[in-house]
């Protein structure tokens, strides 16, 4: 028997997991960090919380005598693709990077990319009304700046208190473009700042940033640890796992 582990939280991931489950000949186990409430669950086993580092990652891997390593986390997830690495290494259990595209600029567009949060909060001025689609934890990256209002909108709420210039949105995706151009319309929205997550599910802000001539602030993607193995779809992703050593 196989034994496979995905590191997950993401459609991607459950996709994946769907697809091997279903393959005669292996054990798939789906990882999940615990940081989002009420998470979308893939089929099959779940095992959910952290391992502790690269060091807890490498002793799992050890004694499930785990045989493929696919980190199918979120592109901005570098601690966690960082461990992975890290554990591969240590234990010489393959590793595979399943990784979304990244969004690309279209005609129309008005985007600025940036490398960093920080550097784009240092962007924003007095008077931008700021859709911001970050997530929770980097809200304290965006308060306080002079002048600007923000629309954060995040899946579970961020940590207490939320100061009186941060309205907080709960929701989660998909999202339609119908929806989201009556969103920056009612909040008169100025500027909408993101991260190149990439995938459909929540696409949608960028088509009806450009429908409205809204600019945009990109925060690229981290950089990969170096010599890693990267496939960008789940059916790459599956054909690699299924594949005996």
């Amino acid at each position: 028997m196989r034994r496979v582990l995905i590191l997950g939280g993401t459609a991607e991931a459950r996709a994946l997991a769907a697809e091997l489950t279903a393959l005669p000949g292996l054990h798939v186990v789906s990882s999940l960090a615990g940081r989002v409430n009420n998470p979308r669950l893939p089929v099959g086993e779940v095992r959910e919380g952290g391992f502790g580092g690269p060091d807890g990652l490498a002793a799992y891997l050890a004694d499930e005598r785990v045989d493929a390593l696919v980190d199918a986390t979120h592109p901005f997830a570098q601690r966690m693709t960082a461990s992975a690495a890290a554990a591969s290494a240590a234990t010489g259990v393959p590793l595979l990077v399943l990784r979304r595209p990244g969004w690309q600029e279209s005609a129309g567009d008005t985007w600025q990319r940036v490398d960093s949060l920080q550097a784009a909060a240092a962007l924003l001025r007095p008077g931008a009304r700021v859709f911001l689609t970050t997530g929770r934890r980097s809200l304290s990256l965006f308060t306080g700046l002079p002048g600007v209002w923000l629309l954060a909108r995040s899946v579970d709420p961020p940590e207490p208190p939320v100061p009186p210039d941060v309205h907080v949105l709960l929701d989660r995706g998909p999202y339609t473009v119908e929806g989201e151009r009556a969103l920056i319309r009612e909040h008169a929205l100025t500027v909408l700042v993101t991260k190149d997550s990439g995938g459909t599910l929540t696409a949608a802000k960028l088509t009806a940033a450009r429908e409205l001539g809204l600019p945009v602030i990109m925060v690229n993607r981290p950089p990969l640890p170096p010599g890693v193995h990267l496939v960008d779809t789940v059916a790459a992703a599956a054909t690699w796992a299924a594949a005996p050593a």
